[in-house]
């Protein structure tokens, strides 16, 4: 089974945790042995895919898996075609340069679910919002890649890993499909 969860701000996507300073996956799922599929960090909002099979796993975020994931990046700052295009290149990060990605300022973005605690809001320095689309999954990648380009990012969201989608789901909320639907969505 493939389990689409739209991921909550201060949420780790893991079952356990050390620290008890993020809620975990137990607050959400109570499915036995099914495991992400990839992560997201705990500041991060979105699209979080979870399995118990091996197979859909590596198929989704092994080592030698494309699958495009898509993120809606609020940044601190205007972002231009020319931060877009940057980003949609390439950037060399310190753990070496990143793949081509596809990148768009988004001209009007409406956000999905209030945020819980809200972004912080500078009255002197403005947002925007991009979307961004990677084959990798470096550690904070997203988050590196847009300061870089002297964008600090304020909010991140994955809307999309591959065919799969947020849009429908609740903050919190999740959707299970089976292997059979799930590896027909990768192959089409």
């Amino acid at each position: 089974m493939l389990v689409l969860f739209n991921k909550p701000y201060g949420v780790l996507s893991q079952f356990t945790s050390d620290s008890g300073k993020w809620r975990t996956l137990t607050d959400f799922i109570d499915i036995p042995d099914v495991y992400a599929a990839g992560r997201l960090d705990a500041d991060s909002e979105g699209l979080l895919l979870l399995t118990d099979n091996g197979n859909l796993q590596a198929a989704i975020a092994g080592d030698r898996s494309t699958v495009m994931k898509t993120y809606w990046v609020q940044v601190e700052g205007v972002a231009t075609d020319d931060h877009a295009k940057q980003l949609a290149r390439g950037v060399m990060l310190n753990d070496g340069a990143t793949g081509p990605a596809t990148c768009r300022v988004a001209q009007s973005v409406s956000e999905p679910w209030p945020r819980v605690p809200p972004i912080r809001v500078r009255k002197s320095v403005p947002d925007s919002w991009i979307e961004l689309a990677i084959g990798e999954g470096r550690n904070r990648q997203v988050r590196r890649m847009t300061a870089l380009v002297g964008l600090p990012t304020l909010r991140l969201i994955r809307v999309a890993v591959g065919p799969w989608r947020v849009q429908g789901i609740a903050s919190g909320e999740m959707r299970v499909i089976t292997d059979n639907e799930a590896f027909a969505a990768l192959r089409s």
